[in-house]
């Protein structure tokens, strides 16, 4: 079954045509991951799905509901966290679901006991009573899914949902995805992070310009580009410079890590991995550690688009 079958959305604003066409098919009880860079598309189609914009042209069925003519039913299963934090600043964490909690229906004491439930869950129970102006920027985006999910939906949308994040509060944020899902809860997942991607979708479809370019698991994107990686840190971090420049001899694309010693370079087979080590020997670049295996994802959009994913563009009505 699926939570989301789409064909053909076209958006426009003024002479920008920020979505171009977009096909759509998300099973439901999945992590569906939708990718691109900023201004790719990717937040104007989350908001045709939610009933937020008509479509100029093309068809959508959410939950079985048809985005224009059933709006109201569509509206009534799913729900939306985008980039932007929805919550009250000048309200506490618990004011602020007890508030969503009562105008969805919850009585007094019901809305109290959903709203201690949610900041026990998100691990929030410390601040609630704590203005969500002085939150910091991991519990403010838990509070704000926690918001989502007052009535536990059948699909959420996340638009952006760890952007600025820490790494800690991160995977604290990943944790609360896989539990909605685990729970029975349909995710539509647009990020310009591809590891998020990596770690948490079932399905992707890569977006660029407003169109879809590629879809499948993480594991077919990779396969599809058709090269490995080759990984590897220098002992020490002064010869980086010099071990980048070898591999640039032999290889097209080779990347510099987080890590000051960290680079990759994308490797067709083995033999050429080994030629690149013996010439950084010859060199007398001390290599630590290499591997050679599968690109990452961010090396799969590089090679579909010929640009990173977190580069920008400037081809959507507002930043994505």
């Amino acid at each position: 079954m699926l939570a989301i079958d789409a064909s053909g959305l076209v958006k426009s604003f003024g002479d920008t045509r920020a979505v171009d066409g977009v096909d759509l098919a998300v099973p439901a009880g999945s992590v569906y991951g939708v990718l691109g860079p900023n201004g790719a598309g990717k937040t104007t189609t989350i908001r045709m799905l939610a009933t937020l914009l008509r479509p100029d042209s093309g068809t959508a069925q959410v939950l079985g509901n048809d985005i224009v003519s059933q709006g109201a039913a569509v509206r009534r299963s799913v729900s939306l966290t985008g980039q932007m934090a929805s919550v009250d600043e000048d309200l506490t964490g618990r004011e602020n679901l007890i508030l969503l909690a009562r105008l969805l229906g919850f009585g007094r004491s019901g809305a109290r006991a959903r709203a201690d439930e949610l900041l026990e869950a998100f691990d929030l129970s410390e601040a609630a009573n704590k203005l969500v102006k002085h939150f910091s920027g991991g519990m403010r985006r838990r509070l704000d899914i926690a918001a989502s999910i007052v009535v536990t939906p059948k699909l959420m949308f996340l638009d952006e949902p760890t952007t600025g994040l820490d790494p800690r509060s991160r995977n604290q944020v990943w944790d609360i995805i896989r539990a909605l899902v685990s729970g029975g809860t349909t995710i539509l997942l647009c990020t310009q992070y591809l590891d998020e991607a990596d770690q948490l979708a079932d399905g992707i479809a890569v977006i660029d310009h407003g169109r879809v370019i590629a879809e499948g698991t993480p594991a077919q994107l990779k396969t599809s580009v058709g090269y490995g990686s080759l990984h590897l840190r220098v002992v020490h971090p002064g010869q980086r410079e010099i071990a980048e420049r070898l591999l640039g001899e032999r290889f097209d694309g080779v990347h510099r890590g987080a890590d000051s010693t960290a680079l990759s370079a994308t490797c067709r087979d083995a033999g050429e991995a080994t030629a690149a080590l013996a010439a950084l020997s010859g060199a007398s670049v001390e290599v630590a550690d290499f591997s050679l295996g599968q690109p990452s994802l961010d090396e799969v959009f590089l090679a579909l688009t010929g640009h990173p994913a977190e580069e920008p563009t400037a081809n959507e009505e507002e930043s994505e």
